[in-house]
């Protein structure tokens, strides 16, 4: 079950990173909090051993420190 959590947390970093690079119009703003989402997703899921809320909960603070780095 370990293995499948890591495989799918893999298949979401590159689908982000897919999505981020075919979005070349978004203001700086918009790409840096999906970028901030991204990261923050997969670090809550990282650190909270594969807890769900871990992954939303650091989706949701990645995608707003992304939106306020200028």
């Amino acid at each position: 079950m370990k293995i499948i959590k890591q495989s799918m947390a893999g298949i979401v970093v590159v689908a982000a990173l897919v999505g981020i690079g075919g979005c070349s119009g978004m203001s700086p703003q918009t790409r840096n909090t999906a970028i901030g989402a991204g990261v923050g997703g997969v670090a809550g899921n990282v650190l909270t051993g594969g807890s769900t809320m871990g992954t939303v909960g650091g989706a949701a603070v990645g995608g707003l420190i992304g939106n306020q780095a200028k």
